[in-house]
């Protein structure tokens, strides 16, 4: 078992992909840190599994290099909506289906390898304002990291209010045996629902449901019959696996020495993709303003960050809540295939972003 240092730079509450990328990039910084979670990994969650390609250059700068043998790439998005359909390609690189906890495993070694400390099923029962408690162990630091997801005890204890009144939907995600029948990620439309199937292996996809009410796999046909017939006869592997998808915001991510990253921060509906890519581009922001003891720095980053993937959720969400609008958006995307192609590079930060007055006058 890992001892717990009496000091160190940053604690990091919370071992998932959040917590992992902030402990490296402070780690990548110089600091000292301690990660603990009261879990113990591989710690899995609903997730669409779909790795952007601005996620996976986020990994590459944090050092995880994701193996060829791991997970599946796709090279784009196809969007289907009953009888139509339009697809687009990412201009330069591909993106990656990946299981989250293979992914979690690639961070943690990363982690442990350039000396993160690591402590698993420790609880933290306590934060003051220079020492937290793990288990019955104080530990003082100089800054904390809340990790700790959605429902954050430090957003809470640090009293962080939030933006506005938010939004949730309900998302169940489980995995099929079954090869591949494209090399995209498929995104079906229905009123108010999305199904996302994503390659996580080169005989196993992940089919993620995300609705305003909760959904059935047993009811799939009834939503997406293309999709349900595409599955006929497919192996369900393992379980499945539900939880929210929320769209948050809060009135700051800091207060002074926490930071919060990730889900704790504030999250994008799952419609975007972009929850696990933000978590890795929020932790190339946070650990250059921990090294230079300014988290005003990553305040500012972590507005400039989360500004088009909200914009994007809110005209994703607009699509999906009115038919007439998704039918014509779907029309004029298949019939202008490089129009769908340049929005997929600003989504995945290969254009220059919109006007900057677009994306915040949509928050």
């Amino acid at each position: 078992m890992v001892s717990l240092p009496r000091d160190t730079d940053v604690v990091v509450v919370g071992g998932g992909p959040a917590g992992l990328a902030a402990a490296i990039a402070a780690r990548q910084q110089g600091l000292d840190v301690v990660l603990a979670d009261r879990a113990a990994p591989p710690i899995d969650k609903a997730c669409g599994e779909g790795l952007m390609p601005d996620g996976i250059a986020a990994l590459r700068q944090l050092g995880v290099d994701l193996p060829l043998a791991r997970g599946a790439p796709f090279r784009g998005i196809r969007f289907i909506d009953k009888n139509r359909s339009a697809e687009a390609s990412f201009l330069h690189r591909q993106g990656r289906g990946m299981r989250r906890p293979e992914l979690q495993q690639l961070l943690l070694e990363r982690a442990q390898a350039i000396g993160v400390r690591c402590v698993w099923q420790r609880e933290v029962e306590a934060l003051g304002a220079n020492t937290v408690t793990i288990g019955s162990h104080a530990v003082r630091y100089r800054f904390v990291v809340g990790a700790d997801g959605l429902q954050s005890k430090l957003r809470r204890w640090s009293d962080i209010q939030p933006a506005g009144p938010g939004s949730q939907r309900v998302g169940l995600r489980r995995h099929f045996r079954i090869g591949r029948w494209t090399d995209f990620v498929e995104v079906y439309w229905q009123h108010n629902r999305q199904a996302y199937v994503t390659p996580v292996a080169a005989d196993e996809i992940c089919v993620a449901l995300i609705a305003d009410q909760p959904m059935r796999f047993d009811n799939l046909g009834q939503s997406f019959p293309d999709l349900a017939e595409r599955l006929h006869g497919a192996e369900p592997v393992g379980g499945t696996r539900g939880g929210a998808s929320v769209s948050m915001k809060w009135r700051q991510v800091t207060r002074n020495n926490l930071a919060l990253i990730g889900d704790a921060s504030g999250a994008v509906d799952a419609v975007t993709g972009e929850g696990m890519a933000l978590a890795f581009r929020q932790a190339l922001a946070l650990g250059p303003a921990l090294a230079e003891n300014n988290l005003a720095t990553y305040e500012a980053a972590h507005r400039r960050i989360a500004r088009l993937p909200r914009f994007m959720a809110r005209l994703l969400l607009l699509m999906g809540r009115h038919e007439t609008l998704r039918h014509g958006a779907m029309h004029v995307l298949a019939a202008q295939p490089r129009l769908f192609e340049k929005l997929l590079a600003l989504h995945v930060g290969h254009q220059p972003a919109l006007p900057r007055d677009l994306p915040r006058a949509a928050e």
